[in-house]
């Protein structure tokens, strides 16, 4: 009798432990900016760098799968997806995009460099396309190149295609003669036979479906915008310089009530600083610098963040969600993140208020 009741006790305490540790991983319904950000096994979400996805009622989160120490900043793994359908909570899909292994001549090679990996899908050819910034193996920041996979399923497993400079023989629609001019004294002409810089960048997709890819070229001098072929795969020719001389990267767009929003930073390798944030009438400009838009503690530094992409709000029309990445260079795969609502002012401006604590509800508040 005693062991049959010491044996129910057991189980009755494993049911109980079991039921415990689902419910205290799933019941997440606040953002806490900055802190670990356990995905649906526990475990800390790896996806730097990231960028999402809405596709059938489902989020999908693209990014950097790093691993520990500075060997991690480096591609080791590929990119990661996970998926939710509320945004508090993300299950892990595995590894959207695998780098290449042992073998150093592939472009995607394990210890490349493979940063901001954005997805966009193709309503035309019902493909889901991801871009990112590549720099091939051994080649430190040099390469400048922009990688493009496609696949079938939002959550892959993605086909990588190609890499290329963008716009290659091509010149942007803001050009002048003393553009063209070849180095030393000028960058724009020294790339354009073989293409334009392309490091950090995002990916926009406007109300008519044109897709856009913003990068920073020129050795970072310049950010680019330019606009992608149908099928999303390639540059379509068309392009422009905008914030020229500014040292822009890390860019984030997004749109509300028919004008545009950039939001950026400064170059300071993995040190933060400043945000910067503009905004204009048409994709191609001309865009109007609106300073720092964060307020609160370590604002200056964008709460020792850097930005990575801005989602707007699947059902809440108006309401975006800011999201950044605060880097550990030291042990890359302890980055974290930081996602903030995105507050519109009177003018038309934003700003990003911190927050040690919120949830969706903020919004209704925000939007009254």
């Amino acid at each position: 009798m005693k062991l049959n009741a010491l044996l129910l006790t057991l189980i009755v305490a494993l049911i109980c432990s079991c039921t415990f540790a689902e419910t205290s991983v799933s019941e997440n319904k606040v953002f806490k900016p900055g802190s670990i950000l356990p995905d649906t096994d526990g475990v800390h979400i790896n996806a730097h760098g990231g960028g999402m996805l809405y596709y059938d009622n489902t989020y999908y989160w693209f990014g950097e799968h790093k691993i520990q120490g500075r060997a991690g900043n480096k591609a080791h793994v590929g990119v990661r997806c996970y998926s939710s359908k509320d945004l508090y909570n993300w299950k892990n899909e595995g590894i959207a995009l695998p780098v290449v292994k042992d073998d150093k001549r592939q472009e995607i090679a394990q210890g490349c460099v493979l940063e901001r990996p954005k997805v966009i899908y193709n309503a035309k050819t019902k493909k889901f396309i991801m871009w990112f910034h590549l720099e091939f193996k051994n080649c430190g920041y040099l390469t400048a190149r922009s990688g493009v996979a496609t696949s079938e399923s939002p959550a892959g497993p993605y086909t990588y295609l190609y890499s290329f400079r963008p716009n290659a023989g091509q010149w942007p629609i803001n050009v002048n003669d003393s553009d063209k001019k070849l180095p030393p004294t000028n960058l724009l002409g020294r790339d354009h036979i073989g293409g334009q810089m392309a490091r950090d960048m995002t990916l926009f997709v406007d109300d008519d479906g044109t897709a856009y890819h913003f990068y920073a070229s020129e050795d970072n001098n310049t950010m680019h915008v330019s606009q992608l072929t149908d099928d999303y795969l390639q540059p379509s020719e068309k392009y422009k310089r905008i914030f020229i001389g500014r040292y822009m990267e890390a860019p984030a767009v997004f749109k509300h009530k028919g004008k545009y929003y950039f939001i950026g930073s400064g170059c300071t390798g993995w040190a933060p600083n400043a945000a910067r944030s503009a905004y204009a009438d048409s994709i191609w400009g001309p865009w109007t610098e609106l300073g720092n838009p964060c307020i609160g503690p370590n604002a200056e530094k964008t709460f020792n963040a850097q930005s990575t992409y801005v989602l707007p709000v699947a059902g809440k029309d108006g309401c975006f969600i800011f999201m950044a990445d605060s880097w550990r260079p030291q042990n890359a795969i302890d980055g974290r993140y930081v996602w903030l609502p995105v507050e519109f002012t009177k003018d038309d401006k934003f700003i990003l208020r911190w927050s040690d604590q919120w949830d969706l509800t903020i919004f209704d508040k925000l939007n009254n």
